[in-house]
């Protein structure tokens, strides 16, 4: 399903040796944290309630406000913007991944004369920024529906001991685990992100399917890719960018930046993740990765089969200069533009790994999820790092808590 071309690789560091690879792919298998792994074999009947509760929310409500940090909400947002609209909930709403005001004001506002359900995912149930969101959309929903709103409010919780978990269960609301052995940035194929991507209408079945069939495969192309990314981070190549021609993938690119920024980035090392949107981001950060500093590499995503298109018409009003394209499809175009990027950031002096999709759909999206989760555990593991803990993100946390408790209480 999913293929690895480092052609545009391989000139810049020679030959990619998987053998550091191995190693660390038996390292990453035995750490403690390695249950994502097992989430691709998962069955339809595992997956059946998390289907009856996607129907539940599309069936009685017209939005959903998911509420999460990180992982908590970043891989339910890749997916539902990824795919095409589907026949679920018609609008998902995020809430939880910041602490704006405004935002959440705004959001408050959208929801004025709408029917809506809440689903809030926190391991922990003590982060900051769901923790504030949920204490706004529980107000909203007693205003709204009063004491009784248990079935507007679905909860994802750590399968261990949480204040979250304690108060789903007191409050007879529906209940999803994350296994304790699966961190949040490896969330995605759990409830995490599956419940969201079922309300919205998804197969989450064909998703989960996706990934089994990619970790049935030998794992060969996802060695490949970090014995790669560690070979050119060894020649100073330490900004790495996921790059993809459809901007409904932008998400997709955000979870990306998480996975491998909270994997590798530790002990003052680890490759730089940032994302860009093509052709898009040509007209803003094209001039920079064509002549910019040289120490950037890029992984093109390509999905093979447009999930949509349209045809270029005559112009018919002035002389453009394009009517040979008249007739072509948009899809066509866009191409030729990316062979193009390709070949002239190759030129140029950027490393490019491009991997090809049959389509944008569920089972590639799936394939797509668990290739990028397997690579970066090997590649962190191949530098001698935890892919798994992430303690640097309790540095702004410890302060922000601290100073928390000094700050003036504000009427509404």
């Amino acid at each position: 399903m999913l293929k690895l071309d480092l052609s545009g690789i391989t000139g810049f560091v020679g030959e990619i040796n998987t053998d550091a690879a191995r190693a660390a792919e038996k390292k990453a298998a035995a750490l403690p944290m390695s249950g994502w792994m097992r989430l691709p074999m998962q069955t339809d009947a595992e997956l059946d309630a998390l289907r009856a509760a996607g129907r539940r929310i599309a069936e009685h409500s017209d939005a959903l406000v998911v509420i999460g940090a990180g992982g908590s909400s970043l891989g339910a947002r890749a997916i539902i913007e990824a795919l095409p609209d589907s026949l679920g909930v018609q609008d998902v709403y995020f809430a939880g991944d910041n602490l704006s005001g405004a935002y959440t004001a705004k959001l408050l506002k959208t929801l004025a004369e709408r029917e809506f359900s809440v689903v809030v995912t926190s391991k922990s149930g003590t982060t900051t920024e769901p923790a504030v969101a949920l204490r706004v959309f529980l107000k909203l929903l007693r205003e709204r529906y009063g004491k009784d709103f248990d079935g507007r409010l679905f909860v994802v919780a750590g399968a261990g001991r949480s204040p979250l978990r304690e108060f789903a269960l007191a409050r007879g609301c529906a209940l999803f685990d994350i296994p304790e052995d699966v961190g949040g940035r490896y969330s995605a194929l759990t409830a995490a992100g599956l419940l969201p991507a079922a309300a919205r209408g998804i197969d989450i079945g064909a998703l989960v399917r996706g990934a089994r069939e990619q970790a049935e495969q030998s794992g060969e192309a996802a060695l490949r890719y970090a014995a790669a990314r560690q070979a050119l981070y060894s020649k100073s190549f330490r900004t790495e960018l996921f790059a993809s021609f459809e901007p409904c993938a932008r998400a997709l690119g955000e979870w990306w930046k998480q996975l491998f920024g909270e994997s590798e980035g530790k002990n003052g090392g680890g490759i730089f993740p940032a994302s860009v949107s093509f052709t898009g981001d040509l007209h803003s950060m094209g001039q920079y990765i064509q002549e910019g500093r040289r120490d950037i590499f890029e992984t093109i995503v390509d999905f093979k089969k447009s999930p949509g298109d349209a045809v270029i018409p005559e112009n018919g009003e002035f002389d453009d200069g394009f009517d040979f394209l008249t007739g072509r499809g948009i899809s066509s175009v866009n191409d030729v533009a990316r062979e193009a990027v390709r070949a002239a950031h190759i030129a140029g002096g950027v490393p490019v790994a491009e991997l090809s999709l049959p389509g944008l759909d569920e089972a590639s999206l799936g394939a797509l999820i668990y290739f990028f989760e397997y690579a970066c555990a090997v590649s962190a593991c191949i530098s001698g790092i935890d892919p798994f803990d992430q303690p640097g993100v309790e540095a702004y946390k410890n302060i922000m808590l601290r100073e928390l408790n000094n700050l003036p209480k504000t009427s509404e």
